[in-house]
């Protein structure tokens, strides 16, 4: 992305070291493709370009963004983990994360921590749109797991991450 430019690349996988996931890094990841509905929309351009205006990437370097849609869902009988788990960094410049819904749902509480692992802070998005905006390479972040209010009902937590990365081309 450049100067407003939003261009979409083919369906790739994504990729975090082992040092920003400890877990899941070191490896190829492929998620389902967003929607091409979805993907050419006029919302998520808007979206991808509120990120930008906020984070504010130096002009003369474009930054690769990556979108991705999780929905997590608990069962009746148990919590419920955001991916990646614990407290992490993604290994890029910029993290917009985006509560896109929450129905049922009891805790996922975001955290943000200091490079020595002191909580800096942590706050629920709760309803469709609230936002983190998280300067990755400055903090690291997490989200407790979540678990159905009434478990007798279908329950779910829909964000959309957004990851800038001006150093990437």
């Amino acid at each position: 992305m450049t100067e407003g430019a939003i261009e979409r690349e083919p369906h790739q996988p994504h990729f975090q070291s082992r040092e920003y996931n400890a877990l899941q890094g070191g490896i190829e990841r492929w998620f389902e493709p967003i929607d091409d509905a979805i993907g050419k929309s006029a919302m998520l351009r808007e979206i991808v370009r509120l990120g930008a205006r906020v984070f504010a990437p130096p002009p003369d370097r474009r930054a690769r963004v990556e979108v991705h849609q999780f929905r997590i869902e608990p069962r009746s009988d148990e919590a419920a983990h955001p991916t990646p788990e614990g407290v992490h960094r993604d290994g890029v410049d910029w993290v917009l994360v985006l509560l896109v819904a929450r129905v049922n749902i009891a805790s996922g509480t975001t955290t943000i921590h200091a490079e020595d692992g002191r909580e800096l802070g942590a706050f629920t998005l709760t309803n469709a749109l609230d936002a983190a905006f998280v300067d990755d390479s400055r903090v690291a972040h997490g989200v407790t797991a979540v678990h159905a209010v009434d478990p007798a009902k279908p329950a779910h937590r829909d964000v959309l991450v957004v990851t800038y990365d001006a150093s990437r081309r």
